[in-house]
């Protein structure tokens, strides 16, 4: 399993409908095969910064939902919203104290 990472900075007046779009999508993106976590964030000190994570079993997987209709549909109405380029990591977990 590994995770994906994904900071994105917003203008402010397009918070709402990037949070809309999310409350919308979120339970199709979390029932893509292979996802077994979604979660979003924001930043307490910069209300215009959020962050997904995103665990998947495998890269495919990952790779699979980034070439689906879905993620096309989801970034095309997303990235119009960012007032910064968004950034992405890839990383594996290596110990998780639950």
């Amino acid at each position: 399993m590994f995770i994906r990472i994904v900071k994105m900075s917003f203008h402010q007046e397009n918070i709402p409908a990037f949070l809309e779009n999310f409350d919308l999508m979120k339970e199709k993106i979390r029932n893509a095969p292979g996802n077994r976590l979604l979660e979003l964030y924001q930043d307490k000190n910069n209300p215009e910064l959020f962050f997904t994570y995103s665990f998947w079993e495998e890269e495919s997987d990952l790779e699979n939902y980034r070439n689906s209709e879905l993620f096309y549909d989801v970034w095309q109405f997303t990235k119009k919203l960012f007032n910064a380029k968004p950034e992405a990591w890839s990383v594996d977990q290596l110990v998780s104290l639950v």
